[in-house]
């Protein structure tokens, strides 16, 4: 079975794992019930699963292969007990060199990296979406030049790695805008969004859509900087041609937020 691929939204920092005070309690009830079902509405359970996180970023795609990868704090400023979190899936250093082959058969430059850890953008969407840890994780960097043609090609680069029971999750936000939390901004964000699901859903010019992405109405104050937004085009991707859906849509901190499933065909 050819597993499809997601583009998750991971929230702030360890949202979910702490009383929420930055606005309303329950401001991430929504995406952490969402979360914790994106393993387990799949078709089946992943053999394995490849992450590409908006927190991580080298001068060439880099893949973790330390086959027990410890925690990356990257957050600053939440509670002590986030600190604490901790996230036990082993690795493998056999889908890393598989994702390298994959990668540099389709010409890109790679380079491994057996010390790094997992980031929030890999461990806190996974504890909740695999408590029990119990699948394998190798996690890849995004390309630092961001570029999103060349983050659409590694994604068609990987499309392979469906067949062999490995799930391709893009893990970022589909708004991250540190100044543009707010009211202000709740308007653009749902404007922005629908151009968003309009683009992702026409499969016929997504890729077109996704390589001018930053010409869509309110883009570059959806994503000043699009290090959040890339992990979507790798998702894209890796199901090139195949039907792309909003999976999740909600509204936190006062903007739009949506995840994509591609791959899976209506029911």
């Amino acid at each position: 079975m050819t597993l499809p691929t997601l583009f998750i939204p991971h929230g702030a920092g360890p949202c979910f794992f702490m009383e929420w005070t930055r606005g309303p309690a329950d401001t991430w009830d929504r995406t952490a019930a969402w979360l914790k079902g994106m393993v387990a509405d799949l078709p089946e359970r992943p053999k394995a699963i490849l992450m590409v996180s908006g927190h991580w970023e080298e001068p060439v795609f880099t893949v973790g292969s330390s086959p027990r990868p410890p925690m990356v704090f990257d957050y600053h400023g939440f509670p002590e007990e986030t600190y604490r979190l901790r996230f036990e899936a082993p690795g493998s250093p056999a889908l890393a060199a598989r994702v390298r082959d994959l990668l540099g058969a389709a010409g890109f430059p790679t380079a491994e990296d057996a010390q790094r850890g997992y980031d929030h953008g890999v461990f806190v969407p996974l504890l909740l979406a695999t408590p029990e840890a119990d699948i394998p994780v190798v996690q890849l960097s995004l390309r630092a030049d961001l570029d999103a043609q060349a983050h659409l090609a590694a994604g068609r680069a990987l499309a392979p790695l469906r067949d062999e029971g490995v799930l391709i999750v893009g893990s970022g936000m589909s708004w991250h805008n540190m100044r543009g939390f707010s009211p202000a901004f709740t308007e653009k964000s749902k404007v922005f969004d629908a151009w968003l699901e309009s683009a992702m859903t026409d499969t016929a010019h997504r890729d077109e859509a996704i390589r001018h992405w930053d010409q869509g109405p309110y883009a570059r104050e959806a994503h000043p900087r699009e290090e959040h937004l890339a992990p979507l085009f790798v998702a894209a991707g890796a199901a090139q041609g195949e039907p792309g859906r909003v999976a999740f849509r909600d509204v936190a901190m006062d903007v739009a937020l949506s995840g994509y499933e591609f791959g899976r065909a209506a029911a």
